[in-house]
């Protein structure tokens, strides 16, 4: 009756990086460096130490000083002795000043050069192995159970990377380092905050006249006005929306109950504004976002396309009203709570099933919706059963006559699937907990999958929104 389509992927194994990675030319000359046991001189994109040898080695970045964050970049150093052994760091801080790191072994060549595009790293880092991007996937909290996320969209990441001798722990002496922009705006995308009846949200539109494939973008219980999925994909030529609806502004505080007639508004928003291509639009969720989606679907019209991230069928955590129209919150069984050694949660098995009794009374009538479907599953997301979710969806979809949906399923993958090369998230608190959960998922696997999730998405909705025929969705690659 259903069919799920398994994405194994071995794109470290594969040639697939390479195909994704920018060519690397010959970097900036070498810039020499202070008195050893001093930081060397820095310039973006390339940088240097002078060494007892007469060797000065450099990173060679392409691009050179700035690239998109969802973008591949190619890492190389250059200047090494013959089949020397050093440590290549990455550094990150977001804007509260959280520090993420990640660290790799490595043997340069016969030739002095280092590329990790081609070099494998070596066991004793934060990954082994050809990952040309395992300094920026592997890239993990110092403190414990925190989420790297993007709070402001018009300034980038500053990556800092780099280059010790030898493999000790601590590492040796700095060779070179240099620093990377990490941006999220592609020139030319336009933000504009919108202020519009109830709406609090920001809408990115690309360069140009339009109008563009519409797309409302919602994330989870963590409230607020998470911009940086929308404006990546913005870049790409979409007029997205982030859509806040609770924690933000003079928004509710509490996720306690929501009303579908201001997600109405915004639809209504978008189908009006003159950039936005008619006559649908597509909607964008994960976690909580996934279940508001179908419900924005399955109530409101003007709706052709949704696409969920490990989205529940079942509405959670609050009451859902519209119009006359009350759906309670599916039941939670707090005994089925398991905590670890560490103290941190697993709550895969905390909420009931919405095909049994009384819960019944929260699933979703997605029957109702008319538009294509897009399920992304991890197969190992801790937060909820969220295969379960898309299949029993497909069958219910199916058992009332409609398309049957597409559903991704990505082995490895746990809840937080992001746009690529955002490090996975293994554990954070939980606001509806109050304690830290662990959301699953192994960190190459994860990766991987969000590489691909972000361009079946992508393909989804230009698929459905850019005016070609709509057919049936398929279950491919």
């Amino acid at each position: 009756m259903w069919q799920v389509t398994t994405r194994c992927l071995c794109w470290a194994s594969s040639r697939g990086w390479q195909r994704l990675l920018p060519r690397s030319g010959p970097g900036p000359s070498p810039v020499p460096a202070a008195p050893q046991h001093r930081s060397p001189a820095r310039t973006p994109g390339t940088a240097s130490a002078r060494g007892l040898s007469s060797m000065v080695p450099s990173v060679r970045l392409s691009p050179a000083t700035r690239s998109l964050f969802d973008e591949p970049l190619a890492i190389a150093v250059q200047g090494l002795g013959p089949r020397q052994q050093v440590t290549l760091r990455t550094s990150l801080q977001d804007e509260t000043g959280e520090l993420f790191q990640a660290c790799a072994r490595y043997q340069a060549g016969d030739d002095g050069e280092l590329d990790l595009a081609r070099c494998p790293a070596l066991p004793g880092g934060s990954f082994s192995g050809p990952e040309p991007m395992g300094l920026l996937w592997a890239l993990q909290p110092q403190k414990p159970f925190r989420r790297l996320v993007k709070r402001d969209v018009q300034s980038p990441f500053l990556l800092q990377l780099e280059v010790f001798e030898g493999h000790g722990d601590p590492p040796g002496r700095l060779l070179a380092q240099a620093q990377h922009e990490r941006a999220f705006l592609r020139d030319g995308v336009r933000r504009v905050p919108v202020r519009e009846g109830r709406i609090r949200a920001t809408l990115f539109l690309p360069p140009g006249n339009g109008p563009f494939p519409g797309i409302i973008d919602l994330y989870g219980t963590g409230g607020g006005l998470p911009e940086y999925r929308a404006c990546l994909l913005a870049n790409h030529g979409f007029a997205v929306l982030a859509l806040a609806f609770y924690g933000y502004e003079d928004l509710p505080k509490e996720m306690k109950e929501f009303h579908l007639e201001y997600f109405e508004e915004a639809v209504n928003y978008m189908l009006q504004h003159s950039q936005v291509k008619g006559p649908g639009i597509g909607l964008l969720g994960i976690s909580k976002g996934g279940d508001l989606c179908i419900s924005m679907a399955s109530f409101l019209k003007g709706i052709t396309a949704t696409a969920l991230i490990n989205g529940s069928v079942a509405n959670v955590g609050a009451v859902l009203r519209y119009k006359d129209v009350t759906i309670p919150p599916l039941g939670v069984n707090a005994k089925h709570i398991k905590i670890n050694k560490s103290g941190i949660a697993d709550i895969i098995d905390v909420l009931n099933n919405p095909l049994e009794g009384p819960d019944r009374q929260s699933f979703i009538p997605l029957e109702k919706a008319e538009c294509h479907f897009l399920f992304i599953v991890g197969q190992d997301d801790h937060n909820w059963k969220s295969e379960f979710f898309a299949v029993e969806g497909s069958k219910r979809l199916q058992a009332h006559g409609k398309e049957k949906p597409e559903i991704v399923c990505y082995p490895g993958a746990g809840h937080y699937i992001e746009p690529p090369f955002f490090p996975m998230c293994a554990a954070s608190m939980h606001l509806l907990v109050g304690k830290p959960v662990v959301w699953g998922g192994e960190p190459k696997a994860h990766c991987e999958a969000q590489i691909d999730a972000w361009q079946q998405i992508q393909a989804f909705f230009r698929k459905h929104l850019t005016g070609q025929p709509s057919g049936t969705s398929t279950t491919r690659l």
